[in-house]
């Protein structure tokens, strides 16, 4: 078949496609039930599996690694001798014959970014490539505006509007897959900005209250001091770590034994742990600081007020294809209206900021069903209890030590 007779195809295919977009997925169905051309339904589902596929890797973003393997999979799609993908200066990836036409691509990328053809020049009696189409790949900007990322570069032997066409239907479907990078990349960030805002709430008050405890050792206990001192330092090195956005149930218990070793040497025996943890759990991937805030809230609303002494008991077990996590305390509890006003992110500045955080992120890893659960009542103690799957696919810890 001609590389003509192949765009028409794939053109055909691509242009159901955005059909179907416009009309709802049963106005596409009864098309290609109603269609007496089977070859039209094929390259249909020919064309939507494999602009799916060329798209893929640009979930990643647009980098010579992912244009090399879209430009792979989108060039047999299309038919052509050749093609090429490019960021807004540069080929990052061609594919094909006519390798040597990279720096006439490239030239043109210099020009304003537009959809345009053009012929190409060359010496060689057996390259297939003698004119070129060069598509803008384009994304949303946050102020609601439009701007090129890259383009999709196709070539063949003769002038083609059948590809100019196809061609075009592609860029769009590789412009999704831009889009959707763009919003992992805000996910990422708005992630790691939830991390930053924790990290915020552990540091003035705790660093202070954890280095004045240590200070009140050095002369009555220096040895004391120095083990305070250690577990001071690797607390904060866990909790301000810069790389992943997961960790093992392991390592969060070990950073909230840190936590607390520094709380009792603050309040002494007014405060009491029991730890009840199952060792198949402890591989168990979670969301960085998912714990702490929730130890650190059973510490400063269970204590406020005339309490005595408060009873924290911290529990990790397995059920199934879960952990189920509880953090449990006998402290003064608080109203529940209180409490669905943290949650909201309502209750006013600095307060509860773990909690709603770390049902945030629950919710957005796991589903509105992997929320916290929380049980409490003005002089009921708090229960918080959490549940994680044992695996999640593109899920990975990352080490402490990393």
């Amino acid at each position: 078949m001609t590389v003509l007779g192949t765009a028409a195809l794939v053109l055909a295919g691509l242009a159901l496609f955005v059909l179907g977009a416009a009309l709802g997925h049963g106005a596409a169905r009864r098309q290609q039930e109603h269609s007496a051309d089977g070859e039209g339904a094929r390259a249909l589902a020919h064309g939507l599996h494999g602009a799916a596929l060329a798209a893929a890797p640009l979930r990643a973003g647009l980098t010579p690694d992912t244009a090399r393997k879209s430009a792979r999979r989108l060039r047999p799609l299309l038919g052509t001798p050749a093609l090429a993908l490019t960021d807004d200066a540069s080929v990052l990836a061609w594919d094909g014959a006519g390798d040597h036409h990279r720096a006439e691509v490239t030239a043109l990328l210099a020009r304003p970014p537009r959809a345009r053809t053009f012929p190409l020049s060359c010496d060689d009696p057996r390259c297939p490539v003698r004119w070129g189409a060069l598509l803008p790949l384009t994304a949303d900007d946050p102020d609601g505006g439009e701007r090129q990322q890259g383009a999709l570069a196709v070539f063949a032997a003769e002038e083609s509007t059948a590809l100019v066409r196809a061609g075009e239907e592609a860029a769009r479907r590789l412009s999704v897959g831009l889009e959707l990078a763009g919003l992992d990349g805000l996910r990422a960030r708005a992630h790691e900005a939830e991390v930053r805002a924790l990290r915020a709430q552990i540091s003035p008050h705790f660093i202070y209250n954890s280095l004045a405890s240590i200070a009140s050792f050095v002369r009555t206990d220096p040895q004391r001091a120095r083990e305070l001192l250690q577990e001071f330092a690797d607390f904060t090195r866990y909790s301000f770590r810069r790389e992943g956005d997961f960790t093992t149930l392991a390592e969060e218990l070990r950073s909230i034994e840190q936590y607390l070793e520094l709380a009792r040497a603050r309040f002494g025996r007014r405060l009491k742990v029991t730890l009840r943890i199952a060792p198949e759990v402890l591989p168990v991937t979670l969301p960085f600081l998912c714990l702490q805030p929730l130890v650190e809230n059973a510490l400063k609303h269970g204590l406020e007020g005339p309490v005595e002494r408060l009873s924290v008991t911290i529990i990790a077990e397995d059920e199934g294809t879960e952990a189920r996590v509880v953090v449990e305390d006998d402290g003064v509890g608080m109203e529940p209206e209180r409490l669905r006003a943290i949650l909201r992110g309502t209750a006013g500045p600095a307060t509860g900021i773990g909690l709603s955080n770390v049902d945030g992120r629950l919710r957005e890893v796991y589903g509105d069903d992997h929320g916290l659960v929380i049980e409490t009542g003005v002089g009921a103690g708090t229960k918080i209890t959490l549940r994680v799957p044992k695996f999640r696919p593109g899920i990975q810890a990352r080490s402490a030590q990393g």
